[in-house]
């Protein structure tokens, strides 16, 4: 019996390609007051805990309590957030509908 030889060279590329890649991060700009960056960083904050807790299937803002919202934070590896986070986090995932 007759076996086949591999005359093609290895893939260079791995099979299967992600379906995006990581944004890169870039520094914030300077001279902006102290308020901005506290508001920017609680905002990306909120969206991260929002997009998380859709992905655990929590689509109505009702279900999302504060405790549910800092056991979350606590399994991604994020400080616990504020009630002011609690409740941006509870406006993205109501807006998002």
């Amino acid at each position: 019996m007759a076996v086949a030889a591999v005359t093609t060279k290895p893939l260079d590329k791995p099979l299967h390609q992600p379906l995006h890649q990581p944004l890169t991060k870039k520094p914030l700009p300077a001279g902006r007051p102290r308020e901005w960056y506290v508001s920017h960083n609680r905002r990306l904050k909120a969206m991260r805990l929002a997009i998380a807790l859709l992905d655990t299937g929590v689509y109505i803002p009702s279900t999302a309590n504060n405790a549910r919202i800092r056991t979350t934070a606590e399994r991604l590896g994020i400080h616990p957030p504020s009630d002011t986070t609690c409740r941006m986090v509870r406006a993205l995932i109501r807006y998002g509908r």
